[in-house]
């Protein structure tokens, strides 16, 4: 007769043993130590963290450009002046946005009966919502405006508008120049001294946006701006159609009082205030042209260049013997 043994100690069929030392070793073996609370997927303290760390992704990083909402190909000019000038000068806007319960003085009037005239559609939206429309370091002042993207011209259209009219081209170049605010600058220059327009490289420039929209108070409406695949090569080809390239620089040959190029047909190539121009579009200049400043001023800044060529070019256009 079997000797009777403990309980849980007997053999089964195959004679392995059951209980500790069996199959279900592993399972007494235990489920470590328990995990925190924040990385508990179903615990509230792991969705909070989640949330911290998609804000920290959201914030800039110090000289990081505003970012604007994703998928939302649309310019915001936004400031109370800057809406105001724009509405005036009726720059193509497809909606105005005003926050809620924002103070009503004379100049948020002025928007809305402008609005009102043009049939712009008005919505009302919350402070966050503009926030987002005016960028990380954007200041709306409870209002925005939503222009459409910027349709840029070829170069070679331009040209040929402007010599179908009978006129004689007056353009200006940006060669590496970046700050939206400058392009804006140059073109208000460009539409108050008779020029016909702005022609941008494709790389390594500024594009039409809400800063250059703003700065150009409205003239961006009325003075295109064309893109060049290269400006280089645009260069060339504008030379073999009879147009003379200048180019701005504190070292040409030629002051600016002295140009002998005035009242023939012109681009006007103006180069980034800390590189100037560079050597391939140097190369194809018909001439190089400086501005003399004090010598206490190191340079003018790209938007002043353009104003101080475009406004000497007019003024020796308009001599009688031009």
């Amino acid at each position: 007769m079997a000797k009777p043994g403990r309980p849980g100690a007997s053999k089964g069929k195959k004679g392995a043993p059951k209980g500790s030392g069996g199959k279900n070793k592993r399972s007494l073996a235990g489920r470590g130590p328990t995990p925190k609370a924040e990385d508990r997927t179903y615990h509230k303290a792991h969705k909070r963290k989640q949330l911290a760390e998609r804000s920290a992704a959201k914030r800039p990083q110090a000289g990081a450009a505003p970012r604007r909402r994703p998928n939302d190909d649309n310019e915001y000019v936004t400031g109370r002046n800057s809406v105001l000038e724009a509405l005036r000068t009726r720059i193509p806007a497809t909606a105005m946005y005003i926050a809620q319960r924002v103070e009503m003085d004379d100049r948020v009037k002025e928007m809305l009966s402008l609005a009102h005239k043009r049939d712009l559609t008005v919505l009302e939206v919350t402070r966050p919502e503009l926030d987002r429309m005016a960028g990380f370091d954007g200041v709306h002042q409870g209002v925005a405006l939503k222009v459409p993207p910027y349709e840029y011209a070829h170069p070679q259209d331009l040209l040929e508008q402007v010599i179908d009219r009978g006129e004689t081209p007056l353009f200006v170049a940006l060669d590496g120049v970046t700050d939206p605010r400058n392009l804006g600058a140059i073109i208000r220059s460009t539409a108050a001294f008779g020029g016909q327009g702005v022609i941008i490289p494709q790389r390594r420039s500024a594009g039409v946006n809400s800063a250059a929209w703003k700065t150009s108070a409205g003239a961006a409406a009325r003075i295109p701006v064309a893109m060049a695949p290269n400006l280089t090569n645009i260069l060339k080809e504008f030379k073999k159609q009879g147009v003379f390239v200048l180019g701005l620089d504190g070292g040409g040959e030629v002051q600016m009082p002295d140009i002998d190029l005035a009242d023939r047909p012109l681009v006007i190539v103006i180069g980034s205030e800390g590189e100037g121009l560079s050597r391939l579009v140097t190369e194809t200049c018909d001439q190089i042209v400086s501005i003399p400043i004090s010598a206490a001023t190191e340079s003018l800044n790209a938007g002043i260049a353009a104003s101080v060529a475009l406004y000497q070019v007019s003024t020796l256009r308009a001599q009688p013997d031009a």
